[in-house]
């Protein structure tokens, strides 16, 4: 189930019972919330319409002559341990409640309870098993079988479109050019090409234009004889006959100097180089790929660019597409990296909300991959958990509605800043704790992420 199909489609909140008029109270109550609630099936026909993949909650008595809530829980658990089950019991039930809860149920309510009390564990269920299907929807698909598609992450189309690009250039040599912004994963893709090609078993040579000095670029890429210059004291491959059999990547091309770029084309268009000092030339079987975050042929137009290797190098394009371009694969690309860094730092992945998705869904990402990964890093190291409006992004609107977003950005800081402890908050801030509670609604506060649960029952 993916991600934007299943907050699409909602929960089925199942009630079971055997008094009919708290069955009716309750199902009208939960339904005045906007609820789907279900109450036409006994607790054991509920049974058979649970699975792994279902978005449901079940509310059952624990006392029934059907089926226990016991028993149900303890059925329901076979299915699906993580299916929310909220057990109603009386009075004399609470220890049984208890037990119930050790053994896996998700809540339970001591009757009679106000009808908003319900509302409450409800949506904080609904949430809860959102999260676990859409952590398993993640999981599922990372762990595909396909070997590209644990490669280039992401369900979108232009992902799909990409990695079918790729393989089917698996078996040809072509020569091939990258666009894809800063932090986009050019390298990646690179490797990918490299990886499902015939060439694979062979070196890949990665070589950053920009990183190198241009006065020892050409040397690096063509290597040099003993005695060519001044501190050649010995023969030296170069990197492009170091590539034999395999693919040489040009990582931002576009920065290589001019004068380069003609040998570069040169040895592109002939497959042979001359080493500095050598009048002898050495054939290339190498596969050619470059990369670029800038316009080449806009570059070309200019005369900054030779625009004869940028229709050599064109011949193949492949585009990566920003994330702000393909926010469906960010929740899936974020969980990747975070199990990726999990391995790295040794750490158990946090709880990923569906706030979390959210906001990472809302980022413009102006990094790309690159930043989605150091925040993921972040978020396993337990030193992130979701944005924070800053104060120039609440410089919108009339005067009233910037002073609320100042506001709300003033109290989640401190909530931070204290643990998500309210009474270090409240106090700090000046106010009571009914003050701070009430601010926290009005202002529509994210408290999951902020607050200690047990701090905010406590309220």
């Amino acid at each position: 189930m993916t991600r934007t199909t299943e907050l699409s489609v909602q929960a089925t909140i199942w009630l079971t019972d055997d008094d009919n008029d708290l069955i009716h109270a309750l199902q009208q109550g939960l339904e005045l919330e906007g609820f789907n609630v279900r109450t036409d099936l006994a607790a054991r026909e509920i049974l058979s319409h649970l699975s792994s993949d279902s978005f449901s909650v079940v509310i059952s008595d624990i006392m029934m002559p059907d089926l226990t809530g016991m028993d149900f829980l303890s059925k329901a658990i076979e299915i699906d341990s993580a299916i929310p089950v909220i057990l109603m019991t009386g009075h004399g039930d609470v220890p049984l409640a208890v037990e119930a809860i050790q053994k896996g149920a998700y809540d339970f309510l001591e009757k009679p309870f106000p009808i908003l009390s319900l509302v409450e564990v409800v949506k904080r269920a609904i949430e809860k098993r959102r999260l676990v299907l859409e952590n398993r929807s993640l999981r599922e698909t990372i762990d595909d079988h396909n070997p590209i598609s644990q490669r280039l992450v992401g369900r979108s189309p232009k992902m799909a479109l990409l990695r079918e690009q790729i393989l089917a250039l698996s078996t040809t040599n072509v020569d091939s050019l990258i666009i894809g912004e800063t932090g986009s994963g050019k390298e990646v893709v690179a490797r990918a090409i490299h990886d499902f090609s015939q060439r694979k078993e062979k070196p890949f040579v990665a070589i950053n234009c920009a990183a190198i000095p241009a006065d020892i670029i050409e040397s690096e890429l063509f290597g040099h004889e003993q005695g060519a210059f001044t501190g050649a004291t010995k023969k030296r491959i170069g990197k492009l006959e170091y590539a034999a059999g395999g693919t040489v990547f040009l990582d931002e091309i576009d920065s290589m100097p001019l004068d380069l770029q003609a040998k570069i084309l040169r040895a592109i268009e002939q497959r042979t180089i001359e080493p500095l000092g050598s009048n002898k030339s050495v054939n290339l079987d190498v596969t050619f790929i470059a990369s670029t975050k800038e316009d080449l042929e806009t570059l070309s137009n200019n005369q900054e660019f030779r625009m004869d290797l940028y229709y050599r190098l064109n011949v193949i394009r492949f585009n990566i597409p920003p994330l702000r371009e393909r926010t469906e694969d960010i929740p899936l690309l974020f969980f990747h990296l975070s199990r990726i860094a999990r391995s790295k730092y040794r750490r158990d992945i946090p709880e990923i909300s569906p706030n979390l998705v959210d906001q990472l869904c809302r980022y413009p990402w102006p990094g790309n991959v690159r930043e989605l990964r150091n925040y993921a890093d972040r978020f396993v190291l337990g030193m992130w958990n979701g944005f924070i409006e800053t104060r120039e992004e609440s410089q919108s609107g009339d005067l009233a509605t910037r002073l609320q977003q100042y506001e709300k950005t003033v109290i989640e800081h401190e909530l931070i800043k204290n643990g998500g402890s309210l009474k270090e908050t409240y106090l700090s801030l000046g106010l009571s704790r009914k003050g701070l509670y009430d601010k926290i609604k009005r202002l529509a506060i994210q408290t999951d992420q902020l607050i200690d649960p047990q701090d905010m029952m406590g309220s």
